[in-house]
């Protein structure tokens, strides 16, 4: 539990840090998910999936969903649809049990 109450302690005694670095990497995630439909209707190279998931990963998971659904992008693709929510469910319990620890 120490490296979660060292990140609760990040997140409470630093909270525009972790806050700008979220905003970061979800609007850089929507922007991928963006560029790649734009690049689908128009048929040219794409960026690989595992890059996009990738990215919802890395903390870009809101980004991701509202690319995906916003955009109706990758939607039918089983694997977004498992991989991109559960992401946005483990940051969450992340962040929570965090918080928690540094309490």
């Amino acid at each position: 539990m120490a490296i979660f109450e060292a990140i609760g302690r990040f997140f409470l005694d630093y909270p525009l840090v972790p806050i700008a670095l979220l905003l970061v990497m979800n609007l850089v995630s929507l922007v991928a998910y963006y560029a790649d439909k734009q690049k689908a209707k128009k048929g040219t190279w794409r960026t690989p999936e595992a890059t996009l998931i990738a990215l919802a990963w890395a903390f870009g998971s809101i980004g991701a969903l509202v690319g995906m659904y916003g955009f109706r992008h990758k939607t039918k693709h089983i694997k977004f649809i498992i991989l991109v929510p559960l992401a946005f469910i483990v940051h969450l319990l992340l962040f929570a049990v965090s918080l928690i620890a540094a309490l």
